[in-house]
This record gives structure tokens, sequence and C-alpha cells, in this order.
């Protein structure tokens, strides 16, 4: 039986959606044993323990959090070990890591499509995936013009509430505000709460890793970008068999991507000064699946149909119609991510009547086909 010896916090949800897909795989081609050394267990004997512990217990891989680099797990034990980053990515061990550049130009371009032109960073200084994903924020924001503002400290939380208050407090508003996870988030919505920052009206809030416990205990919820968590876990499992196996020899990556965000009343704000515009806006995403026409959105406002196209043109930056393609085509993706349901089924849900050309739409879009889209982007990994 492969003995898997799990040095990872069980508190997180990133933490329990890759050990889920870790579990699947060792169902799938287990029996494995896994122990969890507690975190308690590292302060009370040291990683020398914990070096000890492996030896005794005879484990066949290791994956967690070591944060020792005077001892060489690997040398000491000649066994698989994934290491998930924390303040730099491993030369020695296989790494856990994610797109993490990625995930911020995500966030930047979300916030973009809603026309923010002041966008804030929250973060932790001198981490890999904060630092990061603050990188690929930043990059997006420079490229689309827009003015940035950060704060990033590796500081105690209840050390910089006063001068995150003031932060907050002097950022220009409105501001798309991104922070590096949803505890981070958590964090700046508790501290909106208690200076009297208005969410989504004033600060509008986005965090990362989609826990939805940690996301819905805060006022107004929390929208957060989901990650391929559980495929990463299902890799994990499959790579490790490879070298138990000798079928696979040296280190490896594990790339954890983000795949959608799951949107919640944090940011449901747009910065559209024509408050006409805005009203076409909410009502296209509150009614993308049906049948919308020039006229059905003439019926919400006081405007020629001239006069409503150039506004919305202005405004938008697009036309109505590639408005409307574009909020079903993103409803579409997230129905292919969150559901086994067939193609023919979902498009309907998402507003197409003519199914001969959802293909060439969605790939118009998103850069490739729905259905290469699901397999792409499918949570377990079982290749």
């Amino acid at each position: 039986m492969i003995k898997i010896l799990l040095l990872i916090d069980y508190s997180s949800d990133f933490d329990r959606k890759l050990l889920q897909g870790l579990v699947q795989y060792s169902k799938e081609n287990g029996p494995w044993l896994f122990y969890r050394l507690p975190s308690y267990y590292s302060t009370m004997h040291g990683e020398q323990g914990i070096l000890k512990w492996a030896k005794e217990w005879k484990a066949d891989a290791i994956i967690g959090q070591w944060n020792n680099d005077t001892i060489d797990l690997q040398k000491e034990l000649n066994i698989p070990v994934v290491l998930q980053n924390y303040h730099h990515r491993s030369v020695t061990y296989s790494n856990l890591t994610g797109d993490y550049k990625g995930t911020g130009r995500m966030a930047a371009q979300f916030f973009a499509k809603r026309m923010f032109r002041n966008f804030a960073y929250f973060g932790v200084k001198g981490v890999v995936w904060s630092d990061e994903r603050c990188e690929g924020y930043r990059q997006e924001i420079k490229r689309i013009g827009g003015e940035f503002f950060s704060f990033e400290s590796d500081k105690q939380e209840d050390e910089i509430r006063m001068e995150v208050s003031q932060w907050l407090q002097q950022l220009p508003k409105p501001v798309a505000l991104f922070c590096c996870d949803d505890a981070h988030a958590l964090f700046i919505s508790e501290t909106c709460q208690m200076n009297n920052i208005q969410i989504p009206e004033e600060i509008a809030l986005l965090g990362v890793d989609n826990d939805e416990l940690m996301c819905n205990i805060s006022d107004p919820p929390i929208s957060s970008i989901e990650l391929e968590v559980e495929r990463g876990g299902y890799s994990i499992g499959r790579l490790i068999h490879q070298q138990i196996k000798k079928e696979h020899e040296g280190t490896f990556n594990i790339v954890i991507n983000p795949i959608r965000i799951e949107l919640r009343q944090s940011t449901e704000k747009h910065n559209i000064k024509d408050p006409y515009i805005l009203e076409v806006v909410k009502y296209i995403e509150s009614h993308y699946n049906s049948d919308l026409t020039i006229e059905s959105l003439l019926a919400q406002i006081p405007l020629s149909r001239r006069n409503f196209e150039v506004k919305f043109k202005n405004a938008m930056h697009t036309s109505i119609y590639q408005y409307i393609l574009n909020c079903r085509v993103n409803h579409l993706a997230d129905l292919l991510l969150t559901t086994d349901r067939s193609l023919a089924d979902i498009a309907t849900e998402a507003g197409f009547k003519d199914y001969n050309n959802i293909s060439r739409i969605f790939k118009k879009f998103k850069g490739c086909s729905p259905l290469e889209y699901r397999e792409k982007k499918s949570r377990t990994d079982k290749k």
C-alpha cells in the first residue's frame, strides 16, 4: 500500500479541494494510505522530527509545505516530494504552483469590462503567489491605461488595520480592488464596514480561491476567482504514482490555473456614468437568455434608437449586439464548467437560439470551441 505523508493545513478551502482531487486519484488507483502531521508537530519537534517520522513510517511520498532549506528531504528519504509554493518556487522539489500572473490579468480584465479606471491591489509582501498576482494585475492595468494603487505587507492583520483603513479612505472612488486571496478580501470587507466605506458602490471587491464559507460570511458576499484546484490534486496523485513506479524521473510542476469568476454582490458595480446605459446594461445581464432586441431595450429608457446606440458604444466601447453575445458566451462558459449537461441544453439556457452557430460564436470570444473549453478546463485531469 502506498503511504502519503501530508504536511497540509486542512483549514483552507484550497487545501480541502486539493485533497479531494488527490483522494479521487487514490480511489481509482489505490489503495493509498494518508497521514496528516498536524501543524503543531513541527512546532513541538522541529522539521528534524518530521524527517524522523517520515523515515519510521516509511512514507512513499510527501505533499505539503516545507520551509526549511537546510534539510534536503529528497536526499534524506529518496522519495517524491511536492511542495506548495510560498516565498518562492523550489529548485529542489516538485512544485505545486499556479498561473499567478494569469490570475491577476483575469481580475484586471474583469474590472476593465465594467469600465473601471481606478484599480487597487491588496496582498502579502514577499510571497510568490501574491507578488505575481499583483504583477499580472498591474501589467494588465498598465496595458489598458488605468490608475494603479497597491498595499502589500508582511505584517499580521491586527498590526496593519489602521494603515489599511487610511489607505482605503484615500483611494479614488469608485475603485476596483483585487485581493491576493479570499482571506484578505474578507479583511478588506470588515475594514470597509468599520470605516463606513460602501461595497460595491465605492469599492468593488474581488478575491481568489472561491472559498464559499469565507466569501459568504462577508456582507456583502465576495466575488472570487475559482481555481482548478481539484484537478491539481488529481494531477499530483498521477505524477507521484508514476514516480513511485519509476515511470517518471526528476521533478515536475503542477500549475493550477484560474478558470472562472464566481459572481457575488461585492462586484455588482459598473463604473458607467450615463444612468440610461447603466440601466440597460443591468437589464441585459439579467435578461441575456431572453429574446433581446433593440426595441425591448429601448422600452427601458427614454432615448431614440440612434442616440441609444451612440451612447452605448461610447460608454461600453462595443456594440449592443456584441455586448449581449459576450454575456451569453460568459454564461455558457460557466455552465460548461459547472454542469455535465449537453451543449444543446445549456446553450438554450444561455440564450442561444441558433444551435448551429454556437461553436463559431464561442470560439470568437474564448479562442476555442465549447467542448474544447470544457475539456481543457475540466476539473479532473484523468490523462
